[in-house]
């Protein structure tokens, strides 16, 4: 990649999608340790996501003709007081990841890279999908007050969730 400021920052991005993958992993064996298999099986589809958006950005610095960089990744939070609680950090993690996607936005703007442009809008919509499901479980959360037989409901719900990779 000729622009290694926008290289580097990708890089990082590419990065930070991993941690969320791992992060997310972290979430669902903690809804695992809880008996809500459906909540857990919601996290793991999570992390599905993110290791899919990782190799999003992996393959797009390679096919710029840049190098990735993989760096070390901190090892996430593993305790959590609710799942309320939980599902609340997985909305604010995904707030975080759109506010380094923007970051990116404006940095290939600045940098005049139409092209890093295009290919970052994919990332752009796919955080107000993403934020919009979490806003989604938590409401029906909040409802539920984490308590009841609605939380088996929800677990039940949560289960039926797929990986599918996105069309291109």
């Amino acid at each position: 990649m000729s622009n290694k400021v926008l290289e580097k920052a990708l890089n990082e991005q590419l990065n930070a999608e991993l941690y969320s993958a791992y992060l997310y992993l972290s979430m669902s064996a903690y809804f695992s340790e809880l008996g809500l298999d459906g909540f857990a099986n919601w996290m793991r589809v999570q992390a599905q996501e993110e290791q899919f958006h990782a190799m999003k950005f992996y393959d797009y610095i390679i096919e710029r003709g840049g190098r990735v960089l993989l760096a070390s990744i901190d090892g996430p939070k593993t305790e959590w007081e609710s799942p309320l609680d939980c599902v609340e950090a997985v909305l604010e993690h995904e707030q975080h990841v759109t506010s380094l996607v923007n970051g990116l936005v404006d940095l290939a703007i600045q940098e005049r890279d139409h092209a890093t442009n295009i290919f970052l809008q994919w990332f752009v919509t796919e955080q107000v999908e993403e934020e919009d499901n979490v806003n989604a479980v938590l409401n029906k959360l909040r409802l539920l007050n984490g308590e009841g037989n609605g939380m088996f409901i929800l677990d039940k719900e949560l289960s039926t969730r797929v990986f599918t990779a996105p069309a291109e």
